[in-house]
C-alpha cells in the first residue's frame, strides 16, 4: 500500500500515520519529496490498515499491485539517485564508470590500474577481494588483505571502491572498508545475505542471477529494500542461454524494461556479459545508448596473465579508447543540458590549450582545402575513373611513419588513414550525385 499525504501535511500527521502502521505489525517506509510525503506500507494482511485513508493529512491510500512493492514505480514515481563517496548515480546523473581488476592480485597491479582508470575518467574503483569461483582450485581472492589495499588505493586516488560480499558474516568488515557492496550473480537468491546487506548502511549493487527473470531480480532487490536499505543499484551482467559464442547473453533490453518498472538506478557489466575482450567496448557503448546509469568494467595491466577473467579484461590502452567513445556518447546523450564549469587551469596550461585550438582550426581549414582539391581531381579524371591513387597514398603513409614527433608511427598513420577514408567517401558521394543528375537528363 502507498499512503500519499496531502501537500503541506504536518509532521504530527505523518508521525501518526507511521505509528498506526507500525502498531499493526507492518513496516512504514518514508519518502519525503519537496511537495508531499509518501509512505510505503509493507507486510502481511495490509487490509488491517485499510481505514488509513481517512486519517488527518492523508490524501489517498493506494493498493500496490506489483509484487516488488518498494522497488516499483507505484511506490516511487521519481527516479532514485544514490551518492557513493560523493559520486551520484541515477536520476539523470552523468554516466558512472566503475573500473578495475576482476581480482586484487598485488599492490602493484591494483595501484597501477587504479591510477590509470582514474586518469582516464573512471569514477569508482572495482576489485575483487573474495572471489566465489566455479572451481575450488581457482584463485579465491586475497580476502581482507585485498580490502586494505583497496582502501589505500581509495586514499591515493579519491575513488570510492566497490567489491563483492559473499557471506553475511562479512558485513562488519565491509562497513569498515567499502563504499558500495556488490552482491554477485551466484548470490542473488542468497536471502540471508540480501537481508544482511539490507540491514547495513552501505549502498548495494545487486547483480542479476544468470538464470533469473527480471521479476525474480526485482524481488531479490525487495529483500534488501524491505530490510531498511533504500540504496540499491541493479546490475545487468548477462544471462545463461543456449548461445556459446559468448560467456553469457547480455540482455541490454533489460535496461529500458526496468525503466518502465522501477525507480532504482541500473548498471550494466559488459565484461561478464560477454566474456570476450573484443566485445566489451561495443556492448558498453550500447548499454550507455539504451539508458544505463553506469558501467562495470574489468581492467588489468596484463590481461593474458590475469589470475581471473583475463579474457574479458581490457588492457590499459583499450580502456582509454573505450572512455573516449563513452565521452563522445555522453556528450550526445546530454546535449542541451547545462555543461559543468570547466576546471581552473594554470596560466601556462591555458595558453597551451589556446595554441592547440588555433592549430585545430588550421587543421580543419587544411582538410577542407584538401577535400576540394581531391574532388577537383576526381572530377577532372571523369566518371569512368575512381580517382584513387593507391601508390601515392602508400607513399604518404610511409613518409608519415618516419616522423620524429611524440606520436608513435601507427598513431600518425591512424590519423592520415582516417583523412584518406573520409576523402574517398566524399568522392564517392559526389560521383553518385553527379551520376544521378545525368540519369535524369532527357
Amino acid at each position: 500500500m502507498i499512503v500519499v499525504m496531502r501537500p503541506g501535511a504536518e509532521r504530527a500527521e505523518i508521525d501518526a500515520v507511521c505509528s498506526l502502521i507500525r502498531a499493526e505489525g507492518l513496516e512504514a517506509f518514508l519518502s519525503e519529496g519537496q511537495e508531499r510525503t509518501i509512505i510505503g506500507v509493507v507486510g502481511i494482511d495490509i487490509d488491517r490498515v485499510a481505514h488509513i485513508g481517512s486519517m488527518p493529512g492523508v490524501e489517498q491510500a493506494i493498493r500496490v499491485t506489483s509484487p516488488h512493492k518498494l522497488a516499483s514505480l507505484e511506490h516511487q514515481r521519481d527516479r532514485t539517485r544514490i551518492t557513493i563517496g560523493g559520486t551520484p548515480i541515477g536520476a539523470g546523473s552523468p554516466l558512472v564508470v566503475m573500473a578495475g581488476p576482476c581480482s586484487v592480485e598485488s599492490r602493484e597491479q591494483l595501484f597501477d590500474t587504479a591510477r590509470l582508470v582514474r586518469r582516464e575518467g573512471a569514477h569508482l574503483l572495482r576489485g575483487g577481494a573474495y572471489k566465489p569461483r566455479t572451481s575450488p582450485y581457482a584463485f579465491q581472492g586475497l580476502g581482507e588483505a585485498a580490502l586494505q589495499l583497496l582502501a589505500e588505493a581509495r586514499e591515493e586516488t579519491g575513488m570510492p571502491i566497490v567489491t563483492e560480499m559473499t557471506d553475511a558474516s562479512q558485513l562488519e568488515l565491509f562497513e569498515r572498508y567499502v563504499d558500495l557492496i556488490q552482491i554477485g550473480s551466484r548470490n542473488m537468491h542468497n536471502f540471508t545475505l540480501l537481508r544482511a546487506a539490507g540491514q547495513g548502511r552501505i549502498p548495494v549493487l545487486l547483480k542479476r542471477g544468470f538464470g533469473a527473470t527480471i521479476d525474480e531480480w526485482l524481488m531479490a532487490a525487495e529483500y534488501v529494500l524491505s530490510a531498511g536499505n533504500s540504496n540499491v543499484i541493479l546490475c545487468e551482467r548477462g544471462i545463461r542461454t543456449f548461445e556459446r559464442a559468448t560467456r553469457n547473453t547480455l540482455d541490454l533490453s533489460a535496461v529500458p524494461v526496468l525503466r518502465e518498472m522501477t525507480h532504482l538506478p541500473i548498471v550494466v557489466d559488459p565484461s561478464h556479459g560477454t566474456g570476450r575482450r573484443s566485445l566489451v567496448g561495443p556492448m558498453a557503448v550500447g548499454a550507455a545508448a539504451v539508458g544505463a546509469d553506469g558501467l562495470l568494467i574489468e581492467v588489468h595491466p596484463d590481461p593474458p596473465h590475469a589470475r581471473s577473467d583475463g579474457d574479458q579484461s581490457l588492457s590499459f590502452p583499450e580502456f582509454g579508447g573505450l572512455m573516449d567513445d563513452l565521452r563522445r556518447l555522453e556528450y550526445l546523450r546530454r546535449r542541451g543540458q547545462p555543461e559543468p564549469a570547466p576546471a581552473q587551469l594554470p596560466a601556462a596550461v591555458g595558453s597551451m590549450r589556446e595554441r592547440i585550438d588555433e592549430i585545430d582550426e588550421r587543421l580543419v581549414r587544411l582538410i577542407e582545402e584538401r577535400s576540394r582539391l581531391a574532388l577537383s581531381i576526381a572530377t577532372a579524371k571523369g566518371a569512368g575513373n575512381h580517382g584513387h591513387d593507391v601508390v601515392r597514398e602508400r607513399e604518404l603513409l610511409r613518409r608519415a611513419r618516419g616522423g620524429a614527433g611524440p606520436m608513435a608511427a601507427d598513431e600518425v598513420e591512424m590519423i592520415l588513414a582516417a583523412v584518406l577514408r573520409a576523402s574517398r567517401a566524399m568522392q564517392r558521394r559526389h560521383a553518385l550525385g553527379a551520376a544521378g543528375a545525368l540519369s535524369t537528363l532527357p
